[in-house]
């Protein structure tokens, strides 16, 4: 299952997720490693320069894009200390304004430890430098409410994978979602036949799972499930019309692909008797359900929808 939304995760960012079109990602190597460091001489010193927004396409370029902010303190002529703890410092303060950046737009992220967000390199010498410091200080209370987190190579990789992961999800939910919006949701809940069927509150504090930008989307499918599933599957042939359904969550909900394929037929009606019609309407096996998945991405690939979908 996580392994799913990683995909998922990873298949939006990579299409949407830049001002520039298309660019892979991979989670988490690409993210921990896409600012370009580049050896250079100054007067003073060498340096490792982060070249942000000139050529290279860092998790920065992609937070400005989808929120029209760059982090403070962080430009396009960064550059990074050559001495390894002072270098490891700055990308663990970098680490740590980022996270501080989306919680203050509201990402729900206290389980994401910035030293999570490090090359395992770099994690590494931030262990090192804590555990020094903490033997030095020990009758201090300034570690007493700090725990220390000292993980394996494979389980830092594991951890890492989940916190980048989950930031994604993050930053999708506080710059994506709120972009979700109706004109009549009222309107459109005052059809003569959603009247038997719950309403779904607005009400940010009415649900602690989902925001009310996802409510949105769920009083949408409701709406068109509803008002399709008799027009839609009125000739069919394998099971005739489904019945009525109060759509409540995005996995279990969407998993015959019925709710999916009442939208896209209130867009595209043509899509009806060329595939819709097709679907198993009480699917009850694993290969109805597949079935009428393949329908679906069958039709979405028909009208050329940008998404990168696998059954």
């Amino acid at each position: 299952f996580f392994q799913k939304i990683l995909t998922a995760v990873k298949n939006w960012f990579t299409l949407f997720g830049w001002s520039t079109g298309q660019n892979p990602i991979s989670i988490p190597y690409s993210l921990r490693s896409d600012v370009s460091k580049v050896w250079m001489n100054s007067s003073h010193k060498k340096v490792f320069k982060q070249n942000l927004g000139k050529g290279s396409k860092t998790v920065y370029d992609m937070l400005l894009h989808l929120s029209g902010q760059l982090l403070p303190g962080i430009t396009s002529s960064h550059s990074l200390p050559l001495d390894p703890v002072e270098r490891m410092s700055q990308l663990h303060w970098e680490c740590s304004t980022f996270l501080a950046f989306l919680k203050s737009q509201g990402a729900y992220l206290p389980h994401v430890m910035p030293e999570f967000l490090l090359e395992p390199n770099d994690y590494k010498q931030w262990i090192k430098v804590q555990t020094v410091l903490k033997v030095n200080m020990k009758h201090s209370d300034i570690f007493s409410n700090k725990h220390l987190f000292i993980l394996e190579d494979s389980v830092f990789e594991t951890m890492s994978k989940r916190a980048w992961t989950d930031v994604l999800l993050q930053i999708y939910k506080v710059f994506v979602l709120p972009r979700i919006f109706s004109h009549n949701v009222t309107d459109l809940l005052n059809l003569e036949s959603m009247q038997s069927i719950p309403r779904i509150k607005s009400d940010p504090l009415s649900s602690n799972i989902y925001s009310p930008y996802e409510r949105t989307i769920l009083t949408w499918l409701n709406k068109h499930y509803e008002k399709n599933r008799k027009t839609v599957w009125k000739d069919c042939q394998k099971g005739g019309v489904p019945p009525m359904r109060w759509i409540v969550n995005f996995d279990q909900d969407l998993l015959d692909g019925l709710v999916l394929a009442a939208q896209l037929a209130s867009y595209c009606p043509y899509l009806i008797a060329t595939h819709f019609v097709r679907m198993y309407t009480n699917p009850r096996t694993p290969a109805q359900l597949l079935h009428n998945c393949l329908i679906l991405v069958n039709a979405m690939r028909a009208v050329r929808l940008a998404i990168d979908i696998k059954v």
